[in-house]
């Protein structure tokens, strides 16, 4: 079948059609860019909600780590924070008797010191003069020094004492008074053996605690006592001695005790 097209038709179409692309297009970019500029709008919230979720995610994750953190702190906190309970407890129970001790702190430092005097009145009696002014002292001070203090004083005498049971001690004194005061050397083992010469050795005696008075010294334990007073004073090697002794073993190991 043969198809015919006036040239006329030809032209008519051909210019309504570019009738309406030259009215069509500016219609055509104008929804075009403000469906771009509309995409541009909608991408740019999606990756602000991205950047939101993300920071969110991660704030999320920050107080889950904290939390674990917390739960272990917890977990090593909780034996020290219940022995901190006890000890508290114990504080307290021991504030509760503090009056009560700080009462009875005077009547027991008085009790130390009379027997502290009892003690060097019926002990062997070397620097005797010497350990009863400390208890002198002990007493004379009672008002001048604060319980701590005196309580210091108080242990400090009884520690010196104490050490005079382990000592081996050698000095020149003097024995007696007035006209029969002299001059001698003492030796003595601790509070077993208290002991003097005279400074030619030709006399020389033993303290014996039972008479409460010397005792002479043959020329045998004479010269043993030479011998302990150069082993005091570091001129000889120390060595066994064989000497009677001034009291009963067992009283001195009691004063040593």
């Amino acid at each position: 079948m043969r198809t015919f097209r006036h040239p006329c038709l030809w032209v008519g179409l051909l210019w309504l059609g570019l009738v309406i692309s030259a009215v069509a297009d500016p219609m055509l970019q104008q929804e075009a860019r403000e469906a771009q500029r509309s995409q541009a709008e909608l991408q740019a919230r999606i990756d602000a909600a991205d950047d939101e979720t993300r920071a969110m995610l991660e704030e999320l994750r920050e107080l889950e780590r904290t939390e674990r953190r917390l739960t272990r702190d917890g977990a090593e906190l909780a034996p020290r924070l219940e022995r901190q309970a006890e000890t508290l407890d114990r504080r307290e129970v021991a504030l509760d008797t503090l009056e009560e001790t700080r009462e009875a702190l005077p009547v027991l430092q008085e009790r130390l010191i009379e027997r502290l005097a009892q003690w060097v009145d019926s002990d062997m009696p070397f620097l005797r003069e010497e350990r009863q002014a400390r208890v002198a002292s002990l007493r004379s001070q009672a008002g001048e020094l604060s319980t701590a203090e005196r309580w210091e004083r108080i242990v400090e005498a009884w520690r010196t004492e104490l050490e005079y049971g382990r000592e081996v001690d050698a000095w020149r004194g003097y024995l007696g008074e007035g006209d029969s005061r002299r001059e001698v050397d003492y030796l003595r083992l601790g509070r077993v053996g208290f002991y003097y010469l005279t400074p030619d050795g030709r006399a020389g005696r033993v303290w014996q605690a039972d008479t409460g008075s010397w005792a002479p010294l043959d020329e045998a334990q004479r010269r043993e006592v030479r011998n302990g007073l150069r082993i005091a004073r570091d001129r000889r090697s120390p060595e066994l001695l064989t000497l009677p002794i001034s009291q009963p073993l067992e009283r001195a190991e009691e004063g040593d005790a």
